[in-house]
């Protein structure tokens, strides 16, 4: 999976298929797509009813015959022929036809970091029915990385952190590649259920499934942190009757029940601490974790983060469109690799400033390799 710059720059378009959303960057037009990985079908016909924001609202709200699919599953492509009639109606006609004008349209893709061969297969079937003649993949913790400024190419070390809606990825790099990494199967769909859960069984009630992100409601303020409300009114079903029911809720029960999740993302980072090599890790202390992805903006994620793991912690300015802005700036030529000097080019500029002893050098070199 490993593709160099020079691959990337005649690549045309870059595509993130997220758990939750997918983005589009064309290159010389940016990000033209960024909506939700949802689409609505009509069971008795096979039509595409809806795709991204409109078919997400309709989750829960369909009659028998609309079915609300997602066709990607944890950053996998699981309905190659649904993700194509999505991708197809999130770009529109118009578009389209822009892109099926080059000759040989060549596409990227962000893949999770140790994807198997299947998911890699699916993703490039996916863009090759599109009519991308070739398909260049992408580790999503390189991309991520670039995407928000990351010196990733220089010889320190820098850690990333991808909170994704099915995974949590985690990753150290250096000189333009991965140290150490960890793929965790945590994110912020897991974060919910744990809300949900939560308040099944402690509150009897059921939260309607457009109210499954109550983390404004229940998290208002400072979030995760003791500092915010002590309590918050949700809004749900009774389990047992059946009816509206509104209840308060203590938040730092439920920040007791995120908890729960969040401590696989730390026994992560943990791991790849302890595999990375020591003098990484003390660059590491200074730097920090740097967090991207959509659930990185969970409030007081990661003031939680800097408690576990005493090292500082920031968020990108971006954080939810890191992954395809990297990848985008990598197809713009904007990404620029290391160039190490050969050990000649060094000798040769020393000799230049030594004068004659350069040459007595010269001459000692010379006779070195002739032997």
């Amino acid at each position: 999976m490993t593709v160099s710059l020079e691959q990337l720059r005649r690549c045309h378009v870059a595509v993130d298929l997220g758990a939750a959303r997918t983005r589009v960057f064309v290159k010389g037009a940016g990000l033209v797509v960024d909506e939700p990985s949802v689409a609505a079908v009509n069971t008795r016909t096979g039509a595409l009813i809806a795709v991204g924001a409109l078919a997400e609202k309709m989750t829960g709200r369909t009659p028998d015959y609309i079915r609300v699919v997602r066709p990607v599953s944890g950053g996998t492509v699981v309905d190659i022929e649904m993700a194509q009639r999505m991708l197809r109606h999130l770009l529109g006609e118009k578009l389209r036809r822009q892109l099926r004008r080059k000759p040989r349209l060549r596409a990227a893709a962000c893949t999770p970091h140790d994807s198997d061969p299947l998911a890699q297969r699916a993703a490039v079937e996916t863009l090759v029915g599109l009519g991308a003649r070739r398909v260049e993949l992408v580790d999503t913790l390189i991309a991520a990385a670039v995407g928000c400024g990351l010196p990733v190419e220089q010889p320190t070390a820098t850690m990333i952190m991808v909170c994704g809606a099915a995974t949590t990825q985690v990753a150290v790099l250096s000189l333009g590649a991965i140290v150490t990494a960890e793929r965790i199967p945590v994110g912020g769909d897991a974060i919910d259920h744990a809300i949900i859960q939560h308040l099944r069984h402690h509150h009897e009630l059921m939260l309607p499934s457009q109210s499954v992100r109550p983390l404004q409601l229940a998290l208002s303020g400072n979030g995760l942190t003791p500092h915010g409300p002590a309590s918050t009114e949700i809004h749900g079903r009774d389990v047992a009757t059946g009816l509206a029911r509104s209840v308060t809720v203590d938040t730092a029960a439920v920040r007791e029940a995120i908890h729960t999740p969040l401590t696989a993302v730390l026994d992560g980072i943990g791991k790849v601490l302890r595999d990375c090599p020591p003098d990484l890790v003390a660059d590491l202390a200074d730097r920090g974790i740097m967090m991207v992805g959509g659930s990185a903006l969970l409030p007081g994620l990661d003031q939680m983060l800097r408690d576990a793991t005493g090292m500082p912690v920031h968020i990108a300015e971006r954080p939810d469109v890191c992954a395809v802005l990297g990848l985008g700036a990598m197809l713009e030529g904007k990404v620029q690799p290391m160039i190490l000097d050969p050990l000649g080019d060094h000798r040769g500029l020393a000799d230049d400033r030594d004068g004659d002893r350069g040459r007595d050098r010269d001459h000692v070199y010379a006779d070195d390799l002739t032997e």
